[in-house]
């Protein structure tokens, strides 16, 4: 709108501007979103076009900034080629996996999943001190607290005995408490990068300030792989009389498994400006039996939303059981629709979710989908206390854990990664632990929304989880 002050040739200059700014967002953005083969959702999509006409001079800044959801070189040239079928992979699962361009299965000499906090950080620290050349840690957040403390020691110490280490960590993640954890890591020896850091600068790789690192992995001698949805701080592992520890699943895998672990890790040290050489991990012959398991990395560093098309293939081949755990549920259509047909044919569907997470927003944005799953049948779970965990079964043929929650921002915009398990053992075991905590849980109750609130559900959705 012009003001309305303006003479009239300065209002057709302004309007000429206005015209012309949005014609320029319009077509940056069709010519990015094209050359980068974005495929965005058709609601992001809407929204930043909508944006664009609306708003063009604070929309364009921030599409230059934040819009780019695929890397345009993305491909997965490290990776091995998918392995041929063997009686003992020959399912639908592996089937559905292959199809990916994922890492192939790989048989673990030790595969151990991990619930209990103070446990799992007992294994990573046991796991650091019998580090003889390399340990890589990538990871959301490392907080300079009682966790971080006890990390940076364990790096000391192996420092001290000639390992090389090297930390990369996500630029928002750690934002808060960067300087007091940089302090503590290089008191340790370590290499310290940052993924995507929070500064302004002049770079060819803009838009990329929304694509965030949420893997959590760390790779001792690129063996030894540590793994699952913690990051490291106080409140994933220990808790105290007042608040308990987030409820959260950690894996622990050696083997190749393990080398897939230190590629993928490889490529992201590269892409935070490190060594863009992958390191060599030792060369160990591949278990011949033991528990079959498989890397799930997902994000703009993959062609497809690998998580994403996975795990919708798998609800729709489901015909007996899918289980969900995450903290954070904002499913798009095709991921809502799957869960409803799924639970509509008979399968046994079921959602565990915290009764109230740490993020208020994603809170509200569940609601209108938990409300239209209510309604089709599934079983909705609410645990008394922060659950952190990410992880799904499906029926007796694929399970799995790891990094990725099911929200739009997980599964189409950060890096991450679970492991995919094969194994009926492993399969089994994640089925008792989602039963375990479905007994500690209140069953959801679905209430219609006030008008208020059915718009506050919308705009949160709209706006907080969409672009």
């Amino acid at each position: 709108m012009l003001p309305a002050s303006l003479p009239p040739p300065l209002a057709h200059a302004f309007s000429l501007l206005h015209v012309a700014a949005v014609a320029v967002g319009l077509l940056l953005y069709v010519a990015l979103t094209h050359s980068g083969r974005q495929r965005r959702p058709p609601s992001a999509a809407l929204a930043w076009v909508i944006a664009l006409i609306a708003f063009p001079y604070l929309a364009l800044p921030a599409y230059l900034l934040l819009g780019t959801r695929k890397l345009a070189h993305a491909h997965a040239p490290l990776d091995p080629p998918p392995a041929t079928p063997t009686a003992a992979t020959a399912t639908w699962a592996d089937a559905l996996t292959r199809g990916l361009d994922l890492p192939p299965p790989r048989r673990c000499a030790a595969l151990r999943i991990e619930p209990d906090g103070a446990r799992a950080l007992r294994a990573l620290l046991d796991l650091l001190d019998t580090a003889r050349t390399r340990i890589d840690i990538e990871v959301f957040l490392l907080r300079a607290d009682a966790v971080g403390v006890q990390l940076a020691a364990a790096l000391a110490r192996a420092h001290a005995r000639g390992v090389t280490v090297r930390v990369l960590l996500d630029g928002l993640g750690a934002f808060a408490g960067h300087r007091r954890t940089l302090r503590l890591l290089r008191g340790s020896g370590a290499q310290v990068r940052w993924f995507s850091p929070l500064r302004l600068r002049l770079h060819p790789q803009f838009g990329r300030g929304n694509l965030r690192n949420h893997r959590k992995l760390v790779v001792v001698d690129g063996t030894r792989l540590w793994t699952g949805g913690r990051n490291l701080a106080h409140e994933y592992f220990l808790g105290d009389a007042q608040t308990p520890a987030w409820d959260d699943l950690s894996l622990l895998a050696d083997g190749g498994i393990a080398r897939d672990a230190a590629r993928l890790f490889a490529r992201d040290w590269a892409l935070a400006g490190g060594d863009p050489a992958p390191a060599a991990a030792e060369n160990t012959n591949e278990a011949e039996d033991g528990a079959l398991a498989q890397l799930l990395p997902s994000g703009p560093d993959r062609r497809d939303d690998t998580a994403y098309a996975l795990l919708l293939g798998a609800i729709h081949r489901a015909d007996a059981r899918v289980l969900l755990a995450t903290p954070y549920f904002v499913p798009d259509d095709a991921l809502q629709l799957a869960l409803v047909l799924a639970a509509r044919r008979g399968v046994q569907v079921e959602l565990l979710l915290p009764a109230r997470s740490n993020h208020r927003l994603a809170d509200i944005a569940r609601a209108r989908s938990l409300r239209e799953l209510a309604a089709a049948g599934v079983r909705i779970h609410l645990l008394p206390r922060m659950l952190h965990a990410k992880a799904f079964v499906i029926d007796a043929a694929l399970a799995s854990a790891g990094s990725i929650n099911l929200d739009g921002r997980s599964l189409f915009l950060n890096y991450e990664l679970n492991v995919l398990l094969h194994d009926p053992a492993r399969i089994d075991a994640l089925a008792g632990w989602f039963a375990a905590r479905r007994a500690q849980s209140s069953p959801y109750a679905a209430r219609a929304p006030g008008w208020l609130r059915d718009v506050g559900e919308g705009m949160v959705r709209a706006l907080g989880f969409q672009l």
